[in-house]
């Protein structure tokens, strides 16, 4: 049985590839709609790269919807630094023409939980936490009915990569994160601990580019626009690709291997505003309420996205 997911996602170079990966994998991987929110870039540019991203999967028959278009209680703050002014540099690729539907995202996210069975829905975030919060503070009975939130954000060992204390997508809205967390939902987390360990080398893209297609060949030119960015800050050989974390997860999780621990958000420092607190060690009595990822098998995620990719 393919498993229902709901994309949440800021696209954002290493978002396209995450939901290329999902509409690569049917058996897998059954995608009931894309919300897009702003983060990466404003939502004007999250929703139209996410209709691009289907457009170049050939999947115009996923539905992509809009939702909040700034965090629930800070200023948007954006990372065009990272990936360009439109969120997807790197490859040309045309604008989409399939529409945008018309309902809210955060509606999408509610009915969608309302009709379907309890506990058959996971929602995949891959950017800030907002759409979720306003839909989990906007209609409190459709929590119960989540079976699982995987999502990329955080980080504990690698600590921050927007500011010195917090990774991005928890920053952006610490508020949503820190709903979603106490929401007592099944949550899995990929942080910035797993995500830099899957390093987009050029030995890596190049397999992508050898594909010839149209998607192999824009996923390898996003990689190689993603890269420049990391590698002058980090000093890495190649840039991590945080999201597509997420949807190996749901296709392959024996690649990674965590801890089931307490995680809590920091909402009211301006210093280490929206750190995620990960009680790693388990010397506090907070009660475990993720699964935070710490290791990953870089060559096997590897592998499954090249021969995922093959496919579209």
């Amino acid at each position: 049985m393919a498993r229902k997911i709901i994309i949440d996602t800021d696209p954002g170079q290493d978002d396209a590839v995450a939901i290329l990966l999902a509409l690569a994998s049917p058996e897998e991987i059954d995608v009931l709609g894309i919300t897009a929110v702003a983060g990466n870039v404003p939502l004007s540019l999250t929703e139209k790269n996410a209709r691009i991203v289907c457009e170049l999967a050939d999947r115009t028959d996923v539905k992509v919807f809009a939702g909040c278009d700034k965090p629930m209680g800070r200023v948007l703050v954006t990372a065009e630094h990272v990936h360009g002014q439109s969120g997807l540099n790197g490859p040309v690729l045309p604008d989409p023409e399939m529409p945008l539907q018309d309902q809210h995202g955060v509606d999408f996210i509610i009915d969608t939980l309302r009709s379907e069975p309890a506990g058959t829905v996971t929602l995949c975030p891959l950017g800030p936490l907002t759409n979720i919060a306003t839909a989990f503070e906007r209609a409190p009975d459709i929590v119960e009915k989540v079976q699982e939130i995987v999502l990329m954000g955080g980080a504990y060992f690698e600590v921050g990569n927007i500011t010195p204390a917090a990774e991005f997508n928890i920053y952006v809205d610490p508020q949503a994160a820190e709903i979603v967390f106490k929401s007592g939902v099944p949550i899995v987390v990929m942080p910035l601990d797993v995500t830099h360990k899957v390093l987009v080398t050029r030995a890596r893209s190049t397999p992508f580019r050898e594909l010839g297609t149209k998607v192999g060949i824009a996923v390898a030119e996003m990689t190689d626009f993603f890269e420049r960015f990391d590698a002058e800050k980090y000093g890495t050989d190649g840039a991590p690709l945080h999201d597509p974390c997420v949807t190996a997860y749901l296709i392959k999780p024996e690649l990674f291997s965590g801890r089931h621990i307490n995680v809590e958000i920091e909402t009211k420092s301006e210093l280490t505003m929206g750190m995620t607190v990960a009680d790693w060690w388990g010397v506090t009595d907070r009660t475990p309420n993720a699964m935070f990822m710490g290791d990953v098998d870089a060559d096997g995620f590897f592998d499954l996205l090249t021969e995922r990719l093959a496919r579209l």
